[in-house]
């Protein structure tokens, strides 16, 4: 997000399909507002003018289990 004081990070539940046709749809003028539905169900809403850039990351599989102490 423009003019943001450090970088957003959300993680999602949604596919990078489904994220990377959302943030297109915004850029494109399709939509006012990229939403994003983070992992816990909240709405993110972020104004298309304001985006910079968005980076997909890969997704990571949960960790389950016990670490050595």
């Amino acid at each position: 997000m423009q003019h943001a004081p450090r970088e957003i990070v959300l993680e999602s539940g949604q596919s990078a399909e489904e994220v990377e046709r959302a943030v297109a749809e915004a850029l494109a003028g399709k939509s006012q507002l990229l939403t994003l539905v983070d992992e816990h169900g909240r709405k993110v809403l972020v104004p298309a003018e304001r985006l910079a850039y968005v980076e997909l990351g890969e997704p990571a599989p949960r960790k389950v289990g016990f670490g050595a102490l």
